[in-house]
């Protein structure tokens, strides 16, 4: 067979191909779909690297999906003039990025700790997976990922059909609606609006989820159903005692090279507040860690102007309310705990 023979069907394939893309690209935009990120290791390793800015330069967030919802980082950047590192991982324990930058001789930076109580006060493996999946990939790094990932970027940013965790076959199976068996554990489907990722590791949520209490009454319903998986009762005692000694230790290591670090309670509402309130005592729990740890605490229920929030399913801040705690967020570590930022506002 000649070169022409065979360069016609390939050509006939590739156009094919081109076809089959940009239908489906415009299937989905004109579904409402827009362009995000997938919120993979190699993301978190390109965040964990940004962290060498100077102390009033910068600041890193780490902790789980509450934070990542509800900093609104153009907001803190138009107001602070400050670089938002978002390190903090959703379902997830923020120890171990903790530990990590403590270990670390030249972070010396500003560090806000978010504190979900369920998962900062656990010892469950699963807790702890997705931070340590993202500090492994940052420290074996190797050129021929840094490369895919400079690669890989600016295309997640051009085309809505990449988002891997939405729109790839195996998310696509992964979001049939099958019921579990014997043997065989389906986990519930997020709605499809619930999260979205911005480049900069920032979530939110889409304004049809926002409008939409259906889909907010099955997120509900999702995590009333994880909370009845949870076995025991919270830690308390020994084990509560070492998670934040082990956590001192840490914040001790970054205070010595000049860091600085505060921990934040981000807002709740209905039954996750109330289920938090009753499972994990201030007293118990918050007060306990910032007595123990010698650390500054911005709890949400301490600001009249942050503890009126209804979070649509239970847990985090809609786009427009995360706009207005970021600015109260940063206005009070300003103002009351007096750290400094390269504007002044």
């Amino acid at each position: 067979m000649t070169n022409d023979n065979l360069s016609r069907p390939a050509l006939f394939a590739l156009l094919l191909f081109c076809l089959a893309m940009a239908s489906w690209e415009i299937y989905l935009r004109n579904d409402g779909s827009d362009n995000a990120y997938d919120d993979s290791p190699a993301l978190f390793a390109h965040s964990r690297g940004q962290v060498y800015h100077q102390k009033e330069l910068s600041t890193i967030f780490i902790g789980s999906s509450r934070i990542k919802f509800d900093l609104d980082i153009p907001t803190w950047t138009s107001l602070t003039g400050d670089i938002p590192i978002q390190l903090a991982c959703v379902g997830s324990t923020p120890l171990p990025v903790l530990y990590d930058l403590a270990k670390d001789p030249k972070f010396e930076g500003k560090v806000v700790i978010d504190v979900t109580e369920p998962l900062f006060f656990s010892l469950s493996p699963g807790n702890s997976r997705r931070p340590n999946e993202g500090l492994k990939y940052y420290h074996e790094l190797s050129p021929t990922q840094r490369a895919s990932f400079m690669i890989n970027k600016p295309m997640e940013a051009s085309f809505v059909f990449l988002d891997k965790e939405n729109y790839s076959i195996n998310a696509m199976l992964d979001k049939l609606e099958l019921k579990s068996r014997p043997g065989v554990f389906m986990s519930p489907i997020f709605p499809r609006d619930f999260e979205r990722t911005g480049y900069y590791r920032q979530s939110y949520m889409r304004p049809a989820f926002v409008a939409d209490t259906a889909q907010q009454n099955k997120q509900k319903s999702i995590w009333k159903f994880f909370a009845s998986l949870r076995e025991g009762p919270p830690v308390s005692g020994a084990k509560l005692d070492s998670i934040i000694q082990t956590a001192k230790t840490a914040i001790d290591q970054i205070k010595a090279r000049g860091g600085d670090v505060v921990f934040v309670r981000t807002p709740s509402s209905d039954f996750f507040w109330a289920g938090e309130q009753m499972g994990f005592p201030r007293e118990k729990y918050w007060d306990k860690l910032l007595t123990d740890t010698g650390c500054p605490g911005i709890h949400f229920m301490d600001n009249p102007k942050t503890d009126h929030y209804v979070c649509p399913e239970a847990s985090h801040l809609s786009p427009s309310d995360a706009i207005e705690y970021t600015q109260i967020l940063a206005l009070t570590l300003q103002n009351d705990i007096h750290w400094k930022f390269p504007k002044s506002f």
